[in-house]
């Protein structure tokens, strides 16, 4: 791929702002086991069709379903149907903001509508960025239950012999009130995931690539993969409480093998919710927050 970042290819970008897709999904009691079974729940492996499910996994909902031949290099679906063809090769999930607005409940039909609303261009230390953010409203029968932003890096490809963790800012303290077991995403955990979420990115499951191609020292933990474990750490800590919001933030990759664990804290404000995802060696790869449903 070309890596044309002049300004007029950036700004050629913007026609995209404003495209939306509309996709459906039926969350399956089959769906719900598989996936308490990749991460090993805690909520059991029984899911009854009318239950609720739990608020985090319909992340792994309405995968983009592209034939093979319509998938570019990095096992993406290809650039400019949907997403922008934004000219850097390297793309990264960068965070997301969600408004959890009603209960979904297995057997639900769902409809998922996405919105671009925005693509942001910017400098980085490493070079050109461009953010996209796209947001998605999930509705069942009755109206929205979900209303999510989610912002999506491009990047330049070269080569970073440490996968950029050099340059990441080291974290400020944080006095955890609760802390997960450790976890250790190994690569059938990072692929049963991917599996799930129908997601083809080579990161997470071609070894070579991930280390030849794109860079890092190893396979990808998906980007989804440590919000949702941070999430469950949220339902087993604070007494199994609902959530009304919960925005997260990739500050750094996490890679296969690299032990780690969820520590949250009370925020400020009533209700509010500190997380972070560290490693055991102290990197804090994702930070976030969230806001308890009031009673």
């Amino acid at each position: 791929m070309t890596s044309d970042t002049t300004p007029a290819a950036l700004d050629a970008l913007q026609a995209w702002v404003g495209r939306s897709e509309t996709n459906a999904d039926v969350v399956t009691p089959q769906l719900a086991e598989r996936l308490s079974a990749t991460i090993e729940s805690s909520r059991g492996a029984a899911f009854a069709r009318g239950a609720e499910f739990p608020q985090m996994w319909y992340s792994v909902l309405f995968p983009r379903v592209v034939p093979r031949s319509q998938l570019g290099r990095d096992g993406h679906p290809a650039l400019g149907d949907f997403l922008p063809p934004v000219p850097l090769p390297k793309r990264m999930f960068a965070g997301k903001r969600i408004q959890f607005v009603a209960p979904i409940r297995i057997g639900d039909e769902l409809e998922r509508v996405s919105t671009i609303a925005s693509i942001t261009p910017k400098q980085g230390s490493s070079g050109p960025l461009v953010f996209v953010t796209v947001r998605h409203v999930v509705s069942n029968a009755a109206g929205t239950v979900v209303v999510e932003e989610q912002d999506v890096v491009y990047r330049d490809s070269t080569l970073a012999k440490d996968g950029g963790a050099a340059k990441a800012a080291a974290a400020p303290a944080f006095e955890a009130l609760h802390r997960s077991d450790t976890i250790v995403a190994d690569a059938v955990m990072i692929f049963r995931y991917s599996a799930l979420c129908f997601n083809g990115h080579r990161i997470h499951y071609d070894q070579p690539y991930a280390t030849q191609v794109e860079g890092y020292p190893g396979l990808v933990v998906n980007g989804g993969l440590g919000a949702l474990c941070a999430a469950e750490h949220l339902h087993e800590a604070w007494g199994g409480a609902r959530l009304s919001s919960l925005t997260t933030r990739n500050t750094s990759p996490l890679f296969e093998g690299v032990p780690f664990r969820v520590e949250s804290r009370a925020g400020e404000a009533p209700g509010a919710i500190e997380f972070r995802v560290v490693t055991e060696a102290g990197k804090t790869t994702l930070q976030g927050s969230a806001t308890k449903e009031s009673a």
